[in-house]
């Protein structure tokens, strides 16, 4: 680090004005406005100095100021309006630090600015909404996919929406909104129809989804899994989902019968375990057992509410008496009896998930021709 100015350095710069000894002078200047203890009159002699090198001819001399004065309280405004102003090297690290550029100036550099520029101001801390909107607005993906991973970056929910219109066809910046601690839920459930499998399972374990979102996101990831019940396994992904989502509060116990009603054992089997907190191949056999007795008193454990639990026990009996047939279509007949079973056998389903079990019960219906002969165990 250079150390303080000196009446020495001053007649050297008068007898050998050499970019060097400029640019090593511009160092020492920074040096002292950034830590030294300045009386009122030595930062205003500074801040000429200071003035008068940002208006060098070379650029190495105008970098080291820049770098210099980054984070000093005393650099001039004028002068850091003119180094943000300058090539990309020079002003890339008084955009990204220096507290004495305003929003107004930092508006100013992303609506003229270049993208690597508006991709440093897209990294400050603590951006406030209005150079977010603006970043929004005019920045390239670049920026914005630096501006959603900015965790102290304050972003309006319009402006995410904003966001997720402007760059829908951009699967960076969906990545990063989606990886965000947290979204507006209006936010979560326009991304929810719009990113990968891998990033819907996040927003499920993450974010806060409508149940029929979550619902629908956690069963068309687990297809799959779903066609080989017969093997009564849960791979680790979904372990690990599962846990997520218990550790974030997200696995609800709307969440928890829908999976059931419309065919994911497995997952109905992850969830209870967690939420009862004990292992899942324990769980798996109180789910199971025929007497029922194992699934009431592991219901009880998981603190579901106990309306649910008849309508879950009816679940689990048309699973336990239904294989695949292995005809075309078989997964949604499967989900067809299922949730038939469950509407016909239960009363006491909340108004919400019966509309929701009826809406996939017609779904699955349209898409699932009758089988040649139904195969019951």
């Amino acid at each position: 680090m250079p150390v303080s100015l000196s009446s020495y350095d001053v007649a050297r710069l008068m007898a050998e004005p050499s970019p060097d000894l400029r640019a090593e002078l511009a160092g020492k200047v920074a040096n002292d406005l950034s830590g030294q203890p300045l009386t009122a009159t030595e930062v205003r002699l500074a801040q000429d100095v200071v003035r008068i090198l940002a208006r060098d001819v070379e650029e190495n001399v105008r970098a080291s100021l820049a770098r210099g004065l980054r984070h000093s309280p005393h650099l001039p405004h004028d002068v850091a309006i003119r180094l943000a102003a300058d090539v990309e090297y020079i002003a890339l690290p008084v955009l990204a630090d220096s507290l004495v550029l305003t929003d107004e100036d930092l508006i100013e550099i992303v609506r003229q600015g270049s993208s690597s520029k508006q991709e440093a101001v897209a990294s400050r801390p603590n951006l406030t909404v209005t150079v977010t909107d603006a970043l929004i607005d005019h920045a390239a993906e670049p920026a914005i996919v630096v501006l959603m991973g900015n965790a102290t970056a304050t972003i309006a929910e319009d402006g995410f929406n904003r966001a997720v219109t402007r760059f829908a066809d951009s699967p960076r910046v969906k990545q990063a909104m989606v990886e965000r601690e947290t979204l507006p839920a209006t936010v979560a459930e326009r991304l929810a129809t719009m990113v990968s499998k891998a990033l819907q399972a996040h927003l499920v374990k993450v974010h806060d989804l409508a149940p029929e979102t979550a619902a629908d996101i956690a069963l068309s990831s687990r297809e799959h899994a779903i066609l080989h019940l017969s093997l009564g396994a849960s791979d680790d992904d979904l372990r690990q989902m599962v846990a997520q989502m218990q550790r974030n509060g997200r696995l609800t116990p709307s969440l928890i019968l829908r999976a059931l009603c419309t065919g994911d054992i497995a997952f109905f089997e992850a969830a209870m375990a967690a939420k009862s907190d004990v292992p899942l191949a324990n769980a798996q056999i109180l789910i199971h057992e025929p007497s029922r007795k194992g699934l009431k008193a592991l219901f009880q454990k998981a603190a579901l509410p106990p309306a649910l639990y008849e309508a879950v026990e009816a679940g689990v009996e048309v699973v336990d008496d239904t294989f695949f047939d292995g005809e075309a279509r078989d997964l949604e007949r499967f989900r067809s009896r299922v949730i038939s079973r469950v509407l016909t056998l239960v009363d006491d389903v909340g108004q919400a998930d019966a509309d929701y079990l009826l809406a996939k019960l017609g779904d699955v219906l349209v898409h699932a021709p009758e089988a040649p002969t139904a195969t019951v165990r």
